[in-house]
């Protein structure tokens, strides 16, 4: 079972170093995007469902408070975390609209959406897709495999962070590093000096 162990600490290693060679430009870019909006008054919206929407929370959170050093607090929402609301949408309007109506009513031009999925297919997620293009919304997908139907949903203002992965728990692994990443880049340029 030991091996087992270092087997898969392994495994994740070779996908981290694989993907991170191939999306840090795209990061440095993400965070870009995310700075820009910041600094012209504006909001950073998170979304993802199950682990996913864990990470998305990670990353509000780690704006929202703090990453690693403590400074002031940058304004982003998770669209997931009314439990109220989301249960009230998808009782009586179906699932697929419990962030993109939220995020019609909240998100303004300028925002960023980033949103977190693995395999790139969930109706709410590709919803919330369409409703960021009608508020003139940026979105920064986290993706993984072939980047599902949300790839094809971007338009040439997004930005896609995809890990070209085929196991969900090894792209789960690489999206949380890259939400690490975004902070520290952002925290860098809003900040600096940290480390």
């Amino acid at each position: 079972m030991e091996q087992r162990v270092i087997t898969l600490f392994h495994e994740s290693i070779e996908a981290t170093m694989q993907t991170g060679e191939a999306l840090a430009p795209q990061i440095v870019q993400a965070s870009e995007v995310m700075v820009e909006a910041l600094l012209n008054g504006h909001k950073i919206l998170t979304c993802g469902n199950g682990i996913s929407a864990a990470q998305a929370q990670i990353l509000t959170s780690c704006l929202l408070h703090r990453f690693e050093q403590e400074r002031p607090s940058l304004p982003a929402l998770n669209l997931g975390s009314d439990m109220t609301t989301q249960t009230a949408i998808a009782s009586e309007g179906g699932g697929n609209d419990i962030y993109s109506k939220p995020l019609r009513a909240i998100g303004q031009e300028g925002d960023v959406l980033v949103l977190v999925t693995s395999s790139g297919n969930a109706g709410s997620l590709l919803q919330a897709i369409s409703a960021a293009h009608d508020r003139d919304i940026r979105v920064i997908a986290l993706t993984g495999g072939d980047g599902g139907d949300a790839a094809s949903l971007l338009d040439h203002r997004d930005i896609e962070l995809r890990a070209t992965l085929s196991a969900p728990v090894r792209i789960h692994e690489v999206h949380l590093l890259t939400i690490f990443c975004l902070c520290d880049l952002i925290d860098q340029h809003l900040f600096g000096g940290f480390h």
